[in-house]
């Protein structure tokens, strides 16, 4: 979640103790995103070498995810919407992530 958390210009952590719902819907998706990834991951690999391989290429996925997103969306700038507590855009965020991490989770071999 380091690796979430040097993406956002803004420290997620102090965001959450803010009480910022959207910051904290974007975060819950990043969690479960990567919980999905990782539970198929290790469900679908003997080898832990193998897990760790896929996970990793599905987290780094995951991780584009979100830049990915923000490229395509150029009249919404993400980081500064949650900051200021939007919750709809963190309920988007939230629902892009789940969705991709199943849809990366269905190339893991």
């Amino acid at each position: 979640m380091v690796l979430f958390s040097w993406m956002t210009p803004y420290s997620d952590l102090k965001e959450l103790k803010r009480g910022n719902i959207a910051a904290g819907l974007a975060m819950g998706g990043q969690f479960l995103g990567t919980a999905i990834i990782l539970g198929v991951a290790a469900y679908t690999n003997t080898s832990i070498w193998h897990m760790m391989l896929w996970f990793a290429i599905g987290y780094v996925c995951l991780l584009a995810v979100y830049c990915v997103f923000d490229w395509v969306t150029p009249g919404l700038k993400l980081s500064e919407h949650l900051q200021q507590g939007n919750t709809a855009v963190g309920m988007l965020l939230f629902i892009v992530y789940v969705g991709m991490s199943f849809s990366i989770s269905s190339l893991i071999v």
